[in-house]
């Protein structure tokens, strides 16, 4: 990090820097890694549960999986206040409209989760005599983590927020909760 500072430094000194037009006027690296932090810690699902992978969605804020504990224990019941959006379900042709048009009415950043191989691929509803079954919601919508599985375990869902972690911020778990051992 200090190296990272002292680049910016020195970078933000050299005359030629400034004339070549190229970045931003002022760089602020370390207010927007304190930002990418914050969001990462403190990611708001939506209440959106299309088929019976919604259940295991339900078990991940309960208390023996506890996703509060991440800071994403709040299900929000509007698109307009939440960031994450978990797909968990079978999505038709009837309900593709829907999805998008919840995904356009979130704020950005805004991150997508496609939970259960229903959603990712259409699962066993994709086959040729199903022409309704949309055959993976990242077709009408861009995908940031796929959980697999039919359903999918709640600690899978808990993978998938630390990949979402690790996406926004570059670290496993931005801020660990327990001290974990360090890998050697």
């Amino acid at each position: 990090m200090k190296n990272y500072i002292e680049k910016i430094k020195t970078e933000s000194l050299d005359p030629e820097a400034e004339c070549s037009g190229s970045g931003p006027l002022l760089q602020f690296a370390s207010a927007e890694m304190i930002l990418k932090h914050c969001q990462a810690n403190s990611l708001w699902p939506m209440t959106f549960g299309i088929a019976c992978c919604a259940i295991e969605m339900m078990s991940v804020g309960m208390a023996r999986f506890d996703i509060s504990r991440y800071g994403s224990e709040v299900f929000r019941p509007s698109p307009r206040q939440s960031d994450v959006m978990i797909v968990a379900g079978t999505v038709n042709k009837k309900m593709a409209e829907i999805v998008v048009t919840l995904y356009e009415q979130m704020p950005e950043p805004k991150w997508v989760i496609a939970m259960g191989n229903c959603a990712i691929s259409g699962g066993p509803f994709a086959i040729e005599e199903n022409y309704a079954v949309i055959e993976g919601v990242d077709k009408l919508i861009p995908v940031d983590v796929y959980v697999p599985g039919c359903p999918p375990r709640p600690e899978a869902l808990l993978e998938a927020f630390f990949k979402l972690q690790e996406k926004i911020t570059g670290k496993r778990h931005p801020f660990p909760q327990n001290k974990h051992p360090e890998l050697s």
